[in-house]
């Protein structure tokens, strides 16, 4: 998720692989809301409030498309657990506070195809300590204000906690957050990167590792299967070789801010960009985010149109098995994206598959996100003590 860009996201179904400080989590999909909501025959009425919103002024909800990866993350003593977005777009760990959050965003909107959240209650936590200090997380389609406290934080049923992490417990979110099956957001991303000087959880939980790596692999979609609690894993302090090729090759971040590095090119078809971009890996995001020209360029090979109706790049579904790779060149070496890995139906009845490509419009950070449809592809090792990120191909 991109701190000031798009907000989108991680459900970790715990069917654990621990030993000697490693531990593998697996990963749960969602629907995107906009396929939730079309299913459920509101989708018009939904946009077309969006629409009437924009008008007016208020607070557009965007973020419609993305699939969620949810973790479930334990707070406090005795603990209580929430799904949380697993996010190495951004580094601030936020939940919602029961007692003092009270706007409707606070419950969600599940006649909107959201669902009931559920907030933080820290008169239940013997050990939970008020720092006082009034804390705003800005995201590109959202934000939240609360104050910042500190708990035992724990990624449920691993054994990794650490006693006195900080986190901001959230008096008020806006409506992006509302809509959305999360109850807040667990930070991935770098210290530099963290509002009020909060050491992200990675950070602290670093000497529990075997190793100061993290390794994020996302299996193919199942169309016809959600939610799919086989979607993938997360595996703490190792490299996961069950589910990614033995073959990594590394790149050097190029901030320590996002988990950011450079490209130099990008092709598909007979299209070719070649030149130096910069780019960061994100969990939060479902979509590869580009520059306009570019993704346009992609787009026209592809043969995708855009449809003022879903909001997005489309292509009938018929034709997806022969589109090209987009292929990106890393420090050199070429990463295919298949079709596969873009194109999806989402078990549409009209034959129209989304193309999961974005027009980076938000005229700040790197040029380029990898999303999920990058992970996907290619395992992403995040390797916090090489100040590096490796990419291996998923099995």
């Amino acid at each position: 998720m991109l701190v000031k860009c798009s907000t989108i996201i991680l459900l970790f179904s715990f069917n654990l692989l621990i030993r000697a400080k490693i531990a593998q989590i697996d990963l749960t999909r969602t629907l995107p809301l906009g396929v939730v909501l079309q299913r459920q025959g509101k989708w018009e009425a939904f946009k077309n409030s969006l629409h009437k919103s924009k008008k007016s002024g208020s607070q557009i909800f965007d973020d419609y498309w993305n699939n969620f990866y949810l973790g479930n993350i334990s707070i406090g003593t005795p603990p209580q657990t929430f799904q949380l977005v697993l996010d190495t777009g951004s580094s601030n760990i936020w939940v919602i506070d029961k007692n003092k959050c009270t706007n409707d965003a606070c419950n969600g909107y599940p006649d909107n195809g959201g669902v009931q959240k559920d907030l933080f209650d820290s008169t239940k936590s013997s050990t939970f300590i008020n720092q006082g200090n009034d804390m705003t997380l800005t995201y590109g389609e959202g934000k939240c204000e609360g104050t910042l406290a500190l708990d035992v934080v724990t990624i449920t049923g691993t054994g990794l906690s650490y006693h006195t992490q900080g986190f901001t417990n959230s008096y008020y979110i806006d409506n992006t957050f509302a809509n959305q099956p999360v109850d807040g957001i667990y930070g991935l991303a770098w210290p530099s990167m963290a509002v009020g000087n909060v050491i992200p959880p990675m950070q602290n939980l670093l000497t529990q590792m075997d190793k100061p790596l993290f390794t994020v692999y996302l299996k193919e979609l199942n169309e016809y299967n959600w939610p799919d609690y086989n979607a993938g894993s997360i595996t703490y302090g190792a490299i996961d070789t069950q589910n990614c090729d033995s073959t990594v090759n590394y790149t050097p971040l190029t901030s320590l801010t996002y988990w950011q590095f450079k490209i130099d090119g990008v092709s598909t078809g007979s299209y070719s960009y070649t030149g130096s971009q910069q780019v960061f890996s994100d969990t939060g995001t479902s979509y590869l985010v580009g520059p306009t020209a570019q993704i346009q360029q992609i787009a026209a090979q592809i043969g995708a149109t855009w449809s003022d109706y879903y909001d997005q790049y489309v292509i009938d579904c018929s034709k997806v098995n022969g589109l090209p790779d987009i292929v990106f060149t890393i420090n050199g070496v070429k990463y295919n994206v298949p079709s596969k890995d873009y194109a999806h139906n989402f078990h549409r009845s009209d034959n129209t598959c989304v193309i999961t490509l974005w027009d980076n419009n938000y005229g700040y950070g790197p040029a380029w996100v990898f999303g999920d449809t990058f992970i996907r592809a290619y395992c992403n090792i995040y390797d916090i003590g090489g100040k590096q990120i490796g990419f291996a191909k998923a099995k």
